[in-house]
């Protein structure tokens, strides 16, 4: 059993989270911003399906990426040189999210329901959460957008409607946090895709450690201003 949040109770403590699924650690509560900068202060972030109780998540092992360690596969290095584009920053939060929650071949469903939208187009309102847009002949054909905290930034989801565009937005977004001060990137539950870009998996404990350090470094409240042309 998992314990079942009002709108005033504070999260559980990490070592409660289930290992089975990795990670389960409570399930109710609200999105204001007030609750979800909460629950990324804490190594916690929402994840649920439309229509089911919101469901707060801390798994052990983390996926995370620090951003010197970036891999750019060859094939994408020529991409990024030959490949005619345009990647800017928060000029299209709303319409990035929307591309992220669109159908997707062999995906039943979205987890990112208008609740969620809602609740990450206020912290976007706030400089809190940011966009990475990838455009080709003005149309936007990827992206990701992420919560920054301090120097902390956690990555909630990518799209691409064009191949490598996603990726694309990817580097940019990684080499500009990096050069921000940005060391760490959460990128919460391995997928060998990110694995591929130089991620991997750490334990919660060195992760909330490492957290805690970048949390009380300054604030880069948005929007960001971004913009290369290819």
């Amino acid at each position: 059993m998992i314990p079942w949040l009002d709108h005033h109770s504070p999260f559980p403590p990490l070592s409660m989270a289930l290992k089975e699924p990795s990670g389960l650690l409570a399930a109710g509560g609200d999105l204001s911003s007030e609750r979800i900068l909460m629950a990324y202060r804490q190594g916690i972030f929402p994840w649920f399906m439309p229509n089911e109780p919101i469901l707060w998540w801390s798994p052990d092992p983390r996926m995370v990426l620090f951003s010197a360690e970036l891999i750019i596969p060859k094939s994408l290095r020529k991409v990024l040189r030959h490949r005619p584009y345009r990647v800017t920053f928060d000029t299209a939060f709303t319409a990035v999210m929307q591309g992220c929650a669109a159908p997707r071949a062999g995906v039943a469903a979205t987890w990112i329901s208008d609740e969620m939208l809602a609740a990450y187009h206020a912290l976007h309102q706030q400089g809190i959460a940011h966009s990475f847009e990838c455009w080709m002949d003005d149309e936007l054909v990827g992206g990701l957008y992420g919560v920054a905290i301090g120097k902390m930034f956690y990555g909630e989801s990518m799209f691409a409607r064009r191949s490598d565009a996603s990726k694309i937005a990817f580097v940019h977004a990684v080499q500009w946090l990096a050069a921000a001060g940005f060391v760490m990137i959460d990128c919460q539950m391995h997928t060998e895709h990110l694995a591929r870009f130089g991620a991997r998996e750490i334990a919660r404990d060195e992760f909330i450690a490492k957290l805690e350090v970048q949390l009380v470094q300054p604030d880069l409240l948005g929007p960001w201003s971004y913009s290369h042309t290819n």
